[in-house]
């Protein structure tokens, strides 16, 4: 273990070693290792340190050996992850993180985006925590124990797919699925220091839960710790299911030579901005693009200030819906009076605000094709930002037990650079570039493009990686002796 008696791992001596998931899928093919054995380690650690970092949810463990012993053809044949609280899989309860769900019975289907992901090969051992509806940037409960951040556990692994890079972040498995509407995968990204890719809108097929969403900000994906994990998953799905309306990525295989035009900036909207170890961070990111032989410029974000507020205004219709419809939605087990403060305020501001409703939506659909036209004005291929506004927070600090008043503003500021792609569809992809040496926590940098070209962030990722190998959270070099 580490000097940091904060910091807490799996990683050791085991058949997973420090591999990433493609390197493990291969060995499964090979018959080097057997599937049985990678799922059998990956359980053995998740036990481990899930005690402390309390993110599982459910556990499916039995179901996951018995799968093991004859994994499907897919790619990632025999390969473990957990699913999001918040995706049905047949004969695992969804809860959303919420109380409301405290007696919701098994799921009766599988969503299409966790089939397209077992099409994969992909064998699930349960579901990862996440704060009640995805509706906050942490992922704390009022009556359970927070999530904590493997790097520091004082702190947040940030959210909503806490507990996905939790889990990934200690070393239990090298992915897992994870979801974003409104920088849920990119934040906890950031925070573990792992790489998160929210795709564009309708890549991937949809859990039941972003199928009728009146703007749809958001969509599932994955949190991984290589470059190569995110590029591979991204082409296999596609063989499940290729949306006819965007480009393919296809499989993006490693560093080009290619060099872009990337602007930057530490400032959002409504004078909201980067910390200043945040910003130094960015500015040692720009160098190393420099050095590389990119073209990196500073920009100012065009994004109109009416944006924060329309955002604000759909993340209360959502919550609006939980607290009014909820049994329509959800079925007669669901109860609404467990709902958390945060909940209940954003429910609430929307009650507030429900004659804006028709107008902020448009504003909100019109944000696509201002986002096309942000890269075509400044003439660059990629954007960057911080992830967020600063390192993770203290838990606590946006704890679910504060007043809807009190924690809302923190959430804002903290994850200002992330909202805008969700509602106007564009990818983008956190990277573990910086690093808060007070605090012990990784820093994400975020790159944004246009629609459709998830293969250019690739590419870049792929260049820095290499450039810039991610730092470790574990000390020392653990390899699998093969028998």
């Amino acid at each position: 273990m580490p000097e940091n008696n904060n910091r807490v791992h799996s990683y050791t001596n085991d058949v997973l070693g420090e591999l990433d998931a493609v390197a493990l899928a291969q060995l499964i093919k090979n018959k080097e290792i057997s599937a049985a054995e990678v799922v059998a380690a990956t359980i053995a650690r998740a036990q481990k340190v899930d005690p402390i970092l309390h993110a599982v949810v459910t556990d499916n463990y039995e179901k996951g050996l018995a799968a093991s012993q004859e994994p499907n053809n897919g790619f990632f044949a025999g390969v473990p992850i957990y699913f999001k609280d918040l995706t049905y899989v047949k004969g695992i309860p969804t809860y959303y993180g919420s109380e409301a769900f405290a007696n919701t019975p098994p799921a009766k289907k599988t969503d299409p985006i966790a089939q397209q992901i077992f099409d994969q090969g992909f064998i699930n051992l349960g579901t990862s925590s996440m704060p009640e509806f995805g509706f906050t940037c942490i992922t704390e409960f009022v009556n359970a124990p927070a999530t904590c951040n493997p790097w520091n556990i004082k702190h947040s692994p940030g959210g909503s797919s806490g507990g996905a890079a939790a889990l990934v972040a200690a070393g239990v498995l090298p992915i897992a699925h994870a979801a974003d509407g409104g920088g849920s995968i990119r934040i906890p990204a950031g925070a573990c220091g792992l790489v998160g890719l929210k795709p564009t809108r309708g890549r991937l097929l949809k859990s039941t839960m972003f199928k009728s969403q009146m703007v749809e900000i958001a969509t599932d994906g994955i949190i991984s710790r290589s470059v190569r994990d995110t590029a591979y998953f991204y082409a296999e799905a596609e063989k499940y299911y290729q949306n006819p309306k965007l480009p393919p990525i296809g499989l993006v295989e490693g560093p080009s030579k290619k060099t872009y035009r990337i602007g930057f900036t530490g400032d959002s909207i409504k004078s909201m901005k980067a910390d200043d170890t945040t910003m130094a961070e960015l500015n040692k990111t720009v160098k190393l693009l420099e050095s590389m032989g990119h073209t990196v410029v500073p920009i100012e974000l065009p994004i109109k200030e009416q944006f924060i507020d329309d955002f604000i205004n759909i993340w209360g219709l959502n919550a609006f819906y939980c607290n009014h419809l909820g049994k329509r939605m959800f079925g007669k087990s669901y109860d609404a009076s467990k709902l958390s403060k945060l909940s209940k305020g954003l429910s609430k501001h929307h009650g507030k605000n429900i004659l804006k409703t028709p107008f902020f939506v448009k504003r909100l659909r019109q944000t696509s094709k201002e986002y096309d036209q942000m890269f075509s004005d400044m003439k660059l291929d990629i954007i960057l930002t911080p992830t967020t506004a600063g390192s993770a927070p203290e838990l606590g600090y946006m704890g679910m037990n504060l007043e809807y008043e009190e924690v809302f503003p923190r959430i804002i500021k903290w994850t200002c650079f992330t909202p805008y792609g969700n509602a106007a569809g564009g990818p983008s992809i956190s990277l573990p570039l910086g690093y808060d040496t007070k605090n012990d926590l990784p820093i994400g940098m975020l790159f944004w493009a246009n629609h459709g070209q998830e293969n250019k962030l690739l590419d870049l990722s792929y260049q820095i990686e290499a450039a810039q190998p991610w730092r470790k959270i574990a000390e020392g070099e653990f390899v699998y002796e093969m028998k």
